[in-house]
């Protein structure tokens, strides 16, 4: 049973709602139509376009004038090159010959036209290159020495080092710091990446009279049955990159090559060569 006030209440809130009702379908709801200046939209979207073009241009990476000679793994992956384009060429390099042209370049690598397009203008020779004073076919002054002939990186002193052009007393200790961390020293040549500061040139002149002769002996890690705590022990591979390592593999069930390792998520791409050292697939 309502008391007197509740029954008056509640009709009240009827007569609300109905009213409210009757009012939202009965007022005009059609609205003024919105008119557009096109020219201006235009103009502002113009605008906007230039600016996101900017800040494009801004946080793309550049490239700044190189010698194609001293093209490294990391470098051709930023250039945009294929795993087989640089493989030939570090090959034709391996071998002790020099890209002198750009045609050269293309003939060696075999890369297409529209990326020799985008990376050529860059490409920045040695003056006896782009000046010859003859018809005379000129080799570098530092041809490459045989294994035989360099001497061992592991055993260098500053003072043999810093004979290289390039290296002065801080890098010589900066190398023999980094080579001093391994007991036994380095392993490859490779590791010298990992001096920071070093320029692939200048890298190119050591190894071009230096050499590991005495390589630090390690265990390989089997790529495809390694856990998660193995790869932690390799240089560059924390415990985040290890589990996207192994969900990579389950992925592809198994890795064939160890490039494919830079498919794997936030993986140091730059770093490949070092990390390669310390893997096998069997």
């Amino acid at each position: 049973m309502f008391s007197k006030e509740q029954r008056n209440g509640i009709f009240l809130l009827i007569l609300l709602i109905i009213g409210l009702q009757c009012l939202y379908f009965f007022m005009d709801s059609s609205s003024s139509d919105v008119t557009v200046n096109t020219d201006e939209l235009h103009i502002y979207q113009k605008e906007i376009d230039s600016l996101k073009q900017i800040a494009i241009e801004k946080t793309s990476p550049k490239i700044y004038p190189f010698n194609p000679n001293y093209i490294t793994d990391y470098k051709g992956y930023t250039l945009g090159m294929s795993n087989e384009e640089i493989n030939r060429l570090l090959t034709f390099r391996n071998q002790g010959e020099w890209i002198n042209s750009v045609k050269q370049f293309q003939a060696v690598t075999k890369v297409s036209d529209s990326l020799l397009n985008q990376i050529s203008p860059y490409f920045k020779f040695p003056e006896w290159v782009n000046n010859p004073k003859s018809n005379t076919i000129y080799k570098y002054q530092n041809t490459p020495k045989t294994f035989a002939q360099k001497q061992d990186l592991n055993t260098a002193t500053a003072k043999q080092l810093q004979k290289i052009n390039g290296i002065g007393a801080y890098y010589s200790e900066r190398i023999i710091k980094l080579r001093s961390k391994f007991i036994g020293g380095f392993i490859a040549d490779e590791q010298l990446q990992d001096v920071i500061g070093l320029t692939p040139e200048v890298m190119a002149r050591i190894t071009n009279e230096f050499t590991v002769k005495t390589p630090r002996q390690i265990q390989k890690i089997n790529l495809n049955t390694a856990t998660v705590d193995e790869l932690v022990t390799i240089q560059h591979i924390d415990y985040e990159l290890a589990y996207n390592i192994i969900e990579q593999r389950q992925l592809r069930e198994g890795f064939k090559s160890l490039g494919e390792l830079t498919k794997v998520k936030d993986f140091p791409v730059n770093k490949i060569e070092i990390i390669k050292l310390y893997l096998s697939l069997d």
